[in-house]
Order: C-alpha cells, then sequence, then structure tokens
C-alpha cells in the first residue's frame, strides 16, 4: 500500500500523484472526486480535460486561472458566442494552450452543451444520469477509461462535441465525482464518500 500513498504535510495518507507539486495537493484534498452539479463547473472541467489530451495535468491546472479569464469562466452562453476572431484572438495568449482545434472545441462544445441542457434540463442531470454502481469499479487508478466512458463519449461525440475521448470523459468523470478514484487509505476517499452521501443528484 505504501507504495501508492503519498504522506502529506499533515502526516496523512494520500494518492501519490498529489505529491508532485503544492498546487496538486491542494486540487486533490479540495475538488478532485468531490461531486459537482454546477454545470458551468462541469463545462469547465471537461474542457480542461480536453486541453489536457497529450499534456500534462501539472500544466492545465498551473494555467487555469488564464484559461478562465480567456473563456469567461467557462460561462456556456458566453463561450458558444464566439467567433473567428476570437479564436485568432485566443491564439496569441500565452497564458493558455495555443491548440487551435482544442480552442475551436470548446466553443463548438459550448454551443453542444446549450442544446443538451435544452434536451435534458441540465449538463448535471445528464451526466449524473449515468452514475455507476460502485461496486462494478475497478480498483482506484488501475485503468485510464472504461465501458462506462467510452459509452458517454460515444453519445458526445453522435451529438457533435469534440476532444471528448473514453480517455479524457473517464478523467472528466473522476474529477466531477462520478468516480471516487482516490486510493484506498487515501485521507480523501472516506471524504468523498461522505460527500456523495449527503450529495442531491440533479434530475
Amino acid at each position: 500500500m505504501d507504495s501508492i500513498l503519498y504522506t502529506g504535510p499533515d502526516g496523512a495518507s494520500r494518492c501519490r500523484w498529489c505529491g508532485a507539486t503544492e498546487a496538486f495537493l491542494d486540487y486533490h484534498d479540495k475538488e478532485w472526486g468531490f461531486p459537482v452539479a454546477d454545470d458551468q463547473r462541469l463545462f469547465e472541467k471537461l474542457c480542461l480535460e480536453s486541453f489536457q489530451s497529450g499534456l500534462s495535468w501539472r500544466t492545465i491546472l498551473a494555467k487555469r486561472e488564464n484559461f478562465r479569464q480567456a473563456f469567461h469562466q467557462f460561462d456556456i452562453q458566453r463561450v458558444a458566442e464566439f467567433t473567428a476572431e476570437d479564436v485568432e484572438r485566443l491564439l496569441q495568449n500565452e497564458g493558455i494552450i495555443r491548440h487551435r482545434g482544442k480552442i475551436e472545441a470548446v466553443m463548438n462544445n459550448a454551443r453542444c452543451a446549450l442544446k443538451l441542457i435544452e434536451q435534458e434540463g441540465s449538463l448535471a442531470a445528464y451526466f449524473w444520469r449515468h452514475e455507476p454502481d460502485p461496486a462494478t469499479l475497478p480498483p482506484p487508478q488501475t485503468v485510464s477509461q472504461s465501458p462506462l466512458s467510452a459509452d458517454i463519449s460515444k453519445q458526445l461525440k453522435k451529438m457533435g462535441w469534440k476532444f471528448v475521448g473514453p480517455t479524457t470523459v473517464y478523467s472528466f468523470l473522476q474529477a466531477m465525482g462520478m468516480i471516487n478514484d482516490h486510493e484506498e487509505g487515501c485521507v480523501c476517499r472516506e471524504k468523498v464518500e461522505q460527500a456523495k452521501a449527503v450529495f442531491k443528484r440533479p434530475v
């Protein structure tokens, strides 16, 4: 067990990856895996996971505030109204990942998100409808995608979303709390379970 855990500054055990940098520790303890029902936060998380594709999460986390400023805090309606001029503007923004395809995907996905919200009531309702039985999940942090993430990825792509492959979707499901992937023995695993126990699933 020691090989997959990290002892934090408070002496408590945590997932090993969060020991790489102080920013990881804060993200791990306060955000990663805790359930989210707010559409704007869900959209942000999925967009950032899309930007992370092929890069390190450390890079994305370091630039997160820049991303938020560039995309108006990931306000879905405002991003959906972005134009080709906004793409060119963002490509000059050194504070974010200047990848044309990913920038255009955020704009495209915002428009897709508005349609999905109209159909399902909210992004939260759509995603949480897929919550798996915890008993069916593999051991924590042993896979990078799953039949569930592949299924959601397929659904989203059919609806026109881009940069939402099975691995990106799985990372999103971990981050937004649908899958508690904190290691057994991590101090945050039980905290996440407690948060999920009182979490009101959107419908």
